[in-house]
């Protein structure tokens, strides 16, 4: 079993940064594929971005590509989320995730097995 703990979350205005964290524990956390979803009220959890286990390789959801950067410490067992430019549609709950098995850096909510509890983020405008 893994464990996911987000935290970094936060009220911040429209063109502000604000970084993620994600601690994992409880099995190896340095061959899985990571990943960021967040939630809107009233919306589905949405795919925001991934990283290899590596972390040389990433892929970002086109609505934050370019303001959003993932990266990953496996020494300390840990994710970040890095964002910048923030705009109040980026407004929800930001979860962080892992796969169990499998390479692939899927978009897909069903591919990832693990999922911490959240964190809000607030924008406002």
């Amino acid at each position: 079993q893994v464990q996911l703990v987000e935290s970094g979350g936060g009220l911040v205005q429209t063109g502000g940064s604000l970084r993620l964290s994600c601690a994992a524990s409880g099995r190896a956390f340095s061959n899985r594929v990571m990943g960021w979803f967040r939630q809107a009220p009233g919306k589905e959890r949405q795919f925001v971005t991934a990283i290899a286990w590596s972390g040389s390789s990433t892929y970002y959801a086109a609505s934050v590509k370019g303001r959003f950067t993932i990266s990953r410490d496996n020494a300390k067992n840990t994710v970040y989320l890095q964002m910048n430019s923030l705009e109040p549609e980026d407004t929800a709950v930001y979860y962080c995730a892992a796969r169990n098995a499998g390479d692939g850096m899927d978009s897909s909510r069903s591919a990832y097995t693990y999922w911490g509890q959240g964190t809000q983020v607030t924008v406002a405008s």
